[in-house]
């Protein structure tokens, strides 16, 4: 199976998307980083006077890739090489990703299919410097589902 978005070339240029992108749909501020240690992309960006922040995970990226294209011993590369090029694809490939995510939810939100929380409620930043996703998992407030017998 390919994983979408593995023959990205250019992180650079989603990046720049993603900042015409919520230019367009009024946001007032575009905050991006990346978390080398952590393998993540954070972006945080203002709508309309609320502030949202959005991550993706290189590291989690190069973990699905390598289940769909595991290595071989027939491969050309050690495995080493192998995974550090998987992780190359992921760094690439979370800013597609979350260009094409966020240019998505701003477009519902703007089309009336989507309010702005039901859009971004899990990534809206609260007071705190969190996000409502991690208050609430902090609190234990969503539990798990059920596994089916």
């Amino acid at each position: 199976m390919s994983m979408p978005y593995a023959n990205s070339t250019s992180g650079r240029s989603a990046m720049d998307d993603i900042r015409k992108t919520i230019q367009a749909f009024g946001c007032s501020k575009f905050a991006p980083m990346e978390d080398f240690a952590e393998g993540k992309v954070i972006i945080q960006f203002e709508y309309r006077g609320r502030m949202v922040q959005v991550e993706a995970s290189a590291k989690g990226y190069a973990a699905a890739w390598l289940r769909a294209n595991p290595y071989t011993n027939r491969m050309r590369k050690m495995k080493i090489e192998y995974e550090r090029s998987a992780l190359e694809k992921g760094q690439i490939a979370v800013w597609s990703i979350l260009r094409d995510w966020i240019k998505g939810q701003l477009t519902a939100i703007e089309t009336g299919i989507l309010s702005f929380e039901a859009a971004f409620l899990g990534q809206i930043l609260l007071p705190t410097g969190e996000t409502v996703i991690e208050r609430v998992t902090s609190q234990g407030l969503l539990t798990a589902p059920k596994e089916a017998p």
